[in-house]
């Protein structure tokens, strides 16, 4: 025999409808860098500079030359904004923009460019970018 009263059935049926429509709100973006159909490109930030990336290592990298260590978290982004994960590029030259945390020095993110962003002009990097020593003598 249910025992389910009037009131109880109405709540659960509001409880559920309230529930779908919060489920199908649209998310909110969390960067302005994504692709868009009107313009086609991202808009990177006005800190981002411009270099020769290359990966070496799992949580290390180069750019233009100058070794660099990585953020934890650090994040690769392909130009379409995909996620790329970093030991599938060991090896590999990119043309990035890229952004340096402030307070450590580490690369924490970096944007391969396409052929359309590479050619518009950015600020390139800082000449030395190494954030940690050897531990040898210093002079």
């Amino acid at each position: 025999m249910p025992r389910c009263t009037p009131l109880l059935r109405h709540l659960a049926t509001t409880l559920a409808l309230g529930a779908s429509a919060w489920m199908a709100a649209a998310p909110a973006t969390a960067q302005n860098t994504q692709p868009t159909a009107l313009t086609g490109h991202r808009n990177f930030p006005e800190a981002a500079l411009r270099g020769t990336l290359v990966v070496t290592s799992a949580t290390t990298a180069t750019i233009n030359g100058n070794p660099i260590r990585m953020a934890p978290g650090m994040r690769l982004l392909n130009p379409e904004n995909g996620l790329v994960m970093l030991h599938t590029v060991v090896g590999q030259e990119f043309t990035a923009n890229y952004l340096i945390e402030n307070s450590t020095g580490m690369l924490l993110t970096a944007w391969i460019l396409s052929k359309a962003e590479a050619a518009q002009a950015r600020a390139g990097g800082v000449a030395n970018t190494v954030n940690y020593t050897s531990g040898g003598a210093s002079q």
